[in-house]
This record gives C-alpha cells, sequence and structure tokens, in this order.
C-alpha cells in the first residue's frame, strides 16, 4: 500500500492533520486509528466547553469530533479502524497489525497523532492494598459516559486535573458523593473555569497541600488516608485523617504516548515527554511531523487543531517535494519557564510562529519576555498566569528574519 502522507491516530490531532495535508493538495492521505471508531478521547467527553476557538460555539466532545470525521468523509480521506501502527522507518515504511492481519504502508510523510495516556497508580506509588475501584479518572469517565457503568457512590478524588475535576461534576450530577478532590500541589492542576464549573458550583472541597497515604480495603476500597504535606511534599506527621470511600478516581497526569516514535529513533524533549519540533512540527527525522498531546499536553482542543493544521500542511509539502529547510535557531525556557514548544525555529519560515509554553508556578502582574542574546525582541505583560493553562506568545516574519541567534522565554517581574 502507498500513500502520500499517513496520519498515526485518529483523534482531533489526526483528522485535523488529515484534513489539512487533503486540503493542501494532496489525493492519497490515510488515518490509522487502533480504536473502533474515529475521534480519540473526544468520544467520550460529554460535557460542553469545546470549539469556542474553533466554531465560536460551544459544543461537546462528541459535537467537536463530528465535524472533523464528516470533513475527513467528506475529502474522501481513507482511514483504517481497530489497527495498531508496530512500527515505522526513517524511510516511512510503516507495519500495522490490523483485523485482516499485518499491514505493509510506504509514505512519503508521516504525522504522529497518538495523543497521551493517563499516569496509574503504579506510577506514584500509591502505599496500600489492590481493592477493586480505583481507577483513573478517564478509565472512570468512559465506563459511565460511554458504556453507562456507575463506578461508585461515594468517591474520593486524587489529583485536580482536568478531567478529574470534570468527573467529579459528573458523578455529583449521577448522584454520587464526591467528598473531596485532594492535591498535593499549593495550586490545582486543572482550568480555573473547571474549578469553578466543577467544584465551587457543587459543594466539592479540594484540599490543595495534602495527599494520600493509604488506600484502606482489600476487595472494595473501604476508604484513604490523608496528611498536609510540608514543604518538602512529603506528609506532616500528626495532620492524618480518614476519608470513608468506595470509589478512587486518579487525576495525577497525562504522557504522551511515544513508545513508538522512540522505536523510531525521534528524539524527545525530557521536559515534555514528546518529540523536539521545529515550527513545522517536524521532527529529527526528515518527512516525519508530530502534534497535539503527542508532543506536549494542550489544555484546550482548539489549539490541539491548530497544531494538527501546521503539522498536515507541512507533511503535505514534504511529500509534494515543496518543503524547504533553512538554517534555525533554537527556543530555550527561562526563568520561570517549564517548556516551549517549538523547540526549534526554521529561520526560512514564511509564515508567523506561535510559541506555546507553561509556567512554573502561579505569576500576578509579570510579563514574558523573549530575548535573543541580551536583545528584548518581544514582550507581553501577564495579569495572572498558572502552571495549569498554557501560555503562547506570537513571533511575527520581521522578527523572525531578523534574529541572529537562538531565542529564550523567561518570566520577569513588571
Amino acid at each position: 500500500m502507498k500513500y502520500d502522507v499517513v496520519v498515526v491516530g485518529g483523534g482531533p490531532a489526526g483528522l485535523g492533520a488529515a484534513i489539512e495535508a487533503k486540503k493542501t493538495g494532496l489525493e492519497k492521505v490515510l488515518i490509522i486509528e487502533r480504536d473502533r471508531e474515529l475521534g480519540g478521547i473526544l468520544n467520550q467527553c460529554i460535557h460542553n466547553g469545546f470549539g469556542l476557538h474553533e466554531f465560536k460555539e460551544e459544543l461537546t466532545g462528541p459535537e467537536y469530533a463530528t465535524r472533523f470525521i464528516e470533513m475527513a468523509k467528506e475529502f474522501n480521506i481513507d482511514y483504517m479502524l481497530n489497527t495498531m501502527v508496530l512500527s515505522i522507518d526513517k524511510d516511512k515504511n510503516i507495519i500495522a497489525l490490523g483485523e485482516s492481519g499485518l499491514i505493509d504502508i510506504n509514505s512519503k510523510a508521516v504525522v504522529l497523532a497518538m495523543g497521551c495516556r493517563e499516569r496509574t497508580r503504579g506510577a506514584i506509588d500509591l502505599p496500600g492494598y489492590r481493592p477493586s475501584g480505583v481507577y483513573t479518572a478517564g478509565a472512570a469517565q468512559r465506563f459511565m459516559n460511554m458504556e453507562g457503568y456507575m463506578v461508585g457512590k461515594k468517591v474520593v478524588i486524587y489529583g485536580s486535573g482536568d478531567i478529574g475535576l470534570i468527573m467529579a461534576r459528573r458523578m455529583t450530577l449521577e448522584g454520587a458523593k464526591v467528598e473531596a478532590v485532594i492535591e498535593r500541589k499549593p495550586h490545582s492542576s486543572g482550568l480555573t473555569r473547571n474549578i469553578v464549573q466543577c467544584l465551587d458550583d457543587f459543594d466539592i472541597p479540594l484540599l490543595l497541600e495534602h495527599c494520600i497515604t493509604y488506600v484502606h480495603g482489600k476487595d472494595r476500597v473501604k476508604g484513604v488516608t490523608i496528611a498536609k504535606t510540608g514543604k518538602d511534599k512529603r506528609p506532616v506527621e500528626g495532620t492524618e485523617r480518614f476519608i470513608e470511600c468506595d470509589t478512587l478516581l486518579l487525576s495525577v497526569g497525562l504522557i504522551p504516548e511515544n513508545e513508538l516514535s522512540m522505536d523510531t529513533g525521534i528524539n524527545l524533549d525530557r521536559r515534555t515527554n514528546g518529540p523536539i519540533v521545529d515550527n513545522r512540527m517536524q521532527t529529527n527525522i526528515e518527512g516525519i511531523f508530530a502534534c497535539g498531546n503527542v508532543v506536549h499536553v494542550h489544555d484546550l482542543v482548539d489549539f490541539v487543531t491548530r497544531e494538527s493544521r501546521i503539522a498536515g500542511r507541512n507533511a503535505a509539502l514534504y511529500a509534494m517535494d515543496r518543503s524547504r529547510k533553512d538554517k534555525s535557531v533554537e527556543t530555550k525556557a527561562g526563568n520561570g519557564v517549564s517548556y516551549i514548544v517549538p523547540q526549534h525555529i526554521d529561520l526560512g519560515s514564511d509564515e508567523e510562529v506561535n510559541l506555546f509554553m507553561r509556567v512554573r508556578d502561579i505569576y500576578k502582574n509579570k510579563k514574558l519576555v523573549v530575548k535573543c542574546g541580551e536583545n528584548v525582541i518581544l514582550e507581553k505583560k501577564r495579569v495572572h498566569m498558572i502552571p495549569s493553562e498554557m501560555e503562547s506568545l506570537k513571533l511575527n516574519l520581521d522578527i523572525i528574519k531578523n534574529l541572529s541567534g537562538n531565542i529564550e522565554v523567561c518570566v520577569e517581574g513588571v
């Protein structure tokens, strides 16, 4: 089988990239999806809040996904479901396993859009037995929203990621009692709007700087012991208390799915756990691009779509031998900034570049400053910045053309 562009993953990133590749002028575009349907994680996100940037209206996850699925079908984009990509080599030869067996595919360009997965109990070394009733928040969401299974009646949520916050509201609406959301950090890991709409509106307590020290129960969860955490992030002796519950949901972080990327020889950024990319979303292997949560975890699906268009368009240009590469400069996360994507900027770029980043702490009345050497080339004031909400800075063509070296982004006082 031969294709111009093969997209690995049929979620919002993969759909957006495939559609953009087709719009750019390619005939043969393929999406490979390991699940039974297109749409990815959006299919189980039945709450609204999607599409405000992309469509200027509020949609549910399935509604947002359906719009792109319908576009993919209108553009006659091929797709394979229930198919797992096993390997990709540097010549863009793909081996996949589908319902009919092994499939060999040759592609001129590849877009990686595998998304991310949840951090599990094993990854956080949670003490206690291994009873039933412990779920990741995303697994509980799928059980409830797609399978119609109520996972519990008395719930504690560990971690304040967005899926955990949304599940606090979802379970409350279904009649469960959410006892508390426990967060080790001094600030929430989720969006401010989800704190308000999912916790405050339902009087669900958020206990910051707390941790779970033990999970009780052998057959089924009976409860958890929690404690305050000190400056060293460890439990403070004497602050322990028991909370009775029959269900524990974990919302303790997301990890980009990059086992396939590593096997292919793609360089990963240890801060994002995703591929190192340039402003065209191209990895260190020419012709292999990446976008969405496989690169870095986004807070809004609209930003995933924006990024996927860049990857899809440039993958198409590469497949048509219309891609040109110039000298590039690196982007560096300075004081107060955790990471920056893209990590490289091609100086021959013919379009503006958006730098996406997250800050390390809560900052008020500060500014994001972009420096090239000792020269300040851009600065933007921010009234409020928190690690859970992604920041972006736009570099116009005039700035890019005049870059003389690597750039650094840092947080400075106003």
